[in-house]
């Protein structure tokens, strides 16, 4: 957790904006996304959070989905489609080696994640898995997963009246 004011703006030096509670709400918000994350450096903690950050976007023909793994190499990542379910998992590994004679560092700040770490996401429809397309380059992951006809032929647009 990081370590900062926690009162409100009203009582606070910061501003975030007209309402008083946004600086508070925003630090109750980070705290639940904390919550519950993996080991950091085998230690327990609520800053050693590994989870991806996703973009999910719609186009007419497909369903695409930006995954952001900094220091994930592409061996490390697995993408599967199962049951309707789209998992992207993982493991970040430390950099850390060790060499022959050399001692344990003594670590003063540890602020980098390491570990595995998975996301999951229903898929709206039924997709065929052979037709999934997952790139991955410069610890940037893209999976399209393209929309079968029968749901490209039923979206229909919706003309918007004026009220009477």
């Amino acid at each position: 957790m990081k370590s900062e004011n926690w009162l409100p703006a009203l009582w606070g030096e910061r501003s975030d904006s007209s309402d008083p509670f946004a600086s508070m709400r925003r630090q109750m918000e980070e705290l639940f996304q904390d919550f519950g994350g993996p080991l950091r450096r085998g230690k327990p903690g609520p800053s050693g959070l590994l989870t991806p950050r996703m973009d999910v976007s719609e186009t007419d023909n497909e369903l695409r989905i930006t995954a952001e793994l900094p220091g994930v190499q592409q061996k490390d990542i697995s993408v599967t489609l199962t049951g309707g379910v789209l998992t992207i998992a993982g493991e970040k590994r430390s950099e850390q080696e060790a060499k022959s004679g050399d001692k344990e560092p003594t670590w003063h700040r540890v602020e980098r994640t390491y570990g595995s770490f998975q996301r999951s996401m229903t898929v709206p429809y039924d997709i065929d898995p052979s037709k999934v397309d997952a790139k991955f380059k410069d610890g940037i992951l893209t999976v399209s997963l393209p929309k079968p006809a029968e749901v490209r032929a039923q979206s229909k647009q919706i003309q918007i009246k004026s009220a009477a």
